[in-house]
C-alpha cells in the first residue's frame, strides 16, 4: 500500500473501524495436524459400528421365539393282549321262508282265526272258508261209490253164474265174455268213485286254510264275508319264518381269501349281530356261505350267516325282524399277545402311521408303527412298539420329535 508521502508500508493494513496484523491471518489459515483427522474418522467408524451392532441385536431378539412350555398330555402303557381280527359290516335280516298263503279253492270266508302279527305254528288254522258246498260234494261222491259198488257186486255174482253155465256148455261163450267185461267196467267205475271221494275230502280239508310253517303272520288280507279264490294275488295272509333267521352282509374282496380259508378248515366263524347303535347284542350265530360272484361296483361279495332269533325278555316278541338293518361282526382270527395301544394314540403323517413315545427325560420321540386290527377303542400294533413303553394318548396336537411334555402324577410314579 502507498502512503500519502509516496512510500510503501509493508506488513500493515488500515481499516475504517480498526487495524490488524496480517501475520495473525496467516497463522489462522495454517492446516491442522494429520493425526487429528485420522482420529475423527476412526471415532466416526466406531460410532457407526456400535450402532449397527445395537440394531442387529435388537432385530435378532425380536425374531427369537420363546421356548415352548412343556405340554400337558395323557399317556397310556403299551400292553400285550389278544386282539380279534373281525369283519364288520351293515347287514340286513332276511327270513328263511316267506309264503303268501292263498286259498286252494273258491268260497266265502266265514272265519279269520288269527291275530295280526301273531306267531303261528305249522299247520295252525288261520282262515275258514264256507265248507258246506264241499261237504255236499263229498256226500255225493260217497253215494255214487255206494251205488256203483252195489252194481259191481251184482255183476260179479252174474259172472260167477255164467262161468258155471259155461262149464256145463249151457250158454254161449260170448255171454260169459260180455259179463266179464261188464265187471271190469264196474270195477273201474268204483275206482273212479273212490278217487272222487278222496278229492271231495281234500277239497273239504282245503276249506280250512293252514299256516305252511311256523313263523309270524302279517296283516290280514281278507275279512269275514270276502270271496276268495286261488287266483287272488294277495292271498289271505303272509307268513314269514323268523327263527332261525339269516343276515346278509357285504365282505370286502380283500378279506375273501382269509374268510374262505378259515371257513374251509371246518371252524365255524362266529357272527354277532348288534342293534343299529352297535351297543346291544341281539343274536349270535355262524357264517353260512358266500354268494357266487363279486359285485364289481363295490368290490364286495354278499355273505350270509344264520343266527338264532331269541325272544326279548318281557316284550312278547323276537329280537330280529325281517329287513331290519343291523351291525354284523364276524370273527375271522385272533392275534395272540400283541402290543395294544389306544386308538387315540395313533397319528398319521407323510411317513406313515406313528405314535409319540415318552422318554425318561419327559420328552417324546416319534416311533413309526404298523397298526393292526382294532375294536374302535384300542388297536393292535404289529411293528414299532414293545410292551411297557408309554405313548401319548391325548394332547399330542402340536408335539414334535423331542418336545417336552408334562405327565400326569400317576404316570410320573411309573
Amino acid at each position: 500500500m502507498v502512503s500519502p508521502g509516496g512510500s510503501f508500508a509493508v506488513g500493515t493494513a488500515t481499516h475504517s473501524q480498526g487495524r490488524f496484523d496480517l501475520s495473525d491471518l496467516n497463522e489462522a489459515r495454517a492446516p491442522r495436524p494429520r493425526w487429528q483427522a485420522y482420529a475423527l474418522v476412526l471415532a466416526a467408524l466406531i460410532v457407526v459400528a456400535l450402532g449397527a451392532r445395537w440394531f442387529a441385536s435388537a432385530g435378532v431378539n425380536r425374531n427369537v421365539k420363546p421356548a415352548r412350555p412343556a405340554a400337558a398330555v395323557a399317556v397310556a402303557p403299551v400292553v400285550l393282549a389278544d386282539v380279534p381280527e373281525t369283519v364288520s359290516a351293515i347287514g340286513t335280516i332276511t327270513p328263511l321262508d316267506t309264503a303268501t298263503v292263498r286259498a286252494q279253492l273258491s268260497g266265502t270266508v266265514t272265519k279269520v282265526l288269527f291275530a295280526e302279527g301273531q306267531l303261528v305254528r305249522a299247520g295252525q288254522p288261520i282262515v275258514q272258508v264256507d265248507a258246506r258246498p264241499y261237504a255236499l260234494a263229498l256226500q255225493q261222491a260217497e253215494a255214487a261209490f255206494a251205488r256203483d259198488s252195489a252194481t259191481l257186486t251184482l255183476a260179479r255174482l252174474d259172472r260167477q253164474r255164467y262161468e258155471t253155465l259155461a262149464a256145463q256148455d249151457s250158454i254161449a261163450r260170448q255171454t260169459l265174455d260180455n259179463q266179464r267185461a261188464s265187471v271190469a267196467q264196474l270195477e273201474a267205475t268204483v275206482a273212479a268213485d273212490r278217487a272222487a271221494i278222496g278229492l271231495a275230502r281234500l277239497n273239504l280239508r282245503y276249506t280250512t286254510i293252514l299256516a305252511p310253517f311256523a313263523g309270524r303272520i302279517g296283516l290280514k288280507q281278507v275279512t269275514v264275508g270276502n270271496f276268495v279264490s286261488p287266483q287272488d294275488a294277495g292271498g289271505v295272509a303272509v307268513v314269514t319264518r323268523i327263527d332261525p333267521i339269516d343276515v346278509v352282509f357285504a365282505v370286502p374282496q380283500a378279506q375273501l381269501a382269509d374268510v374262505q380259508r378259515k371257513a374251509g378248515s371246518g371252524a365255524g366263524l362266529p357272527v354277532t349281530v348288534r342293534d343299529q347303535d352297535n351297543r346291544t347284542v341281539l343274536a349270535q350265530g355262524t357264517f353260512l356261505t358266500f354268494d357266487n360272484q363279486i359285485n364289481a361296483a363295490t368290490g364286495t361279495v354278499q355273505a350270509k350267516a344264520r343266527v338264532a332269533n331269541p325272544p326279548v325278555s318281557g316284550a312278547g316278541h323276537l329280537a330280529l325282524f325281517p329287513n331290519q338293518f343291523v351291525n354284523v361282526t364276524m370273527l375271522v382270527n385272533t392275534l395272540r399277545q400283541v402290543p395294544v395301544v389306544p386308538v387315540s394314540a395313533l397319528r398319521h403323517g407323510p411317513r406313515g402311521d406313528f405314535v409319540f413315545v415318552v422318554q425318561p427325560d419327559q420328552t417324546v420321540r416319534i416311533a413309526l408303527v404298523r397298526p393292526g386290527p382294532g375294536d374302535g377303542i384300542r388297536s393292535a400294533v404289529l411293528e414299532g412298539l414293545r410292551a411297557g413303553q408309554m405313548v401319548v394318548s391325548e394332547g399330542a396336537d402340536g408335539l414334535d420329535d423331542g418336545s417336552a411334555v408334562r405327565l400326569p402324577d400317576a404316570a410320573k410314579r411309573r
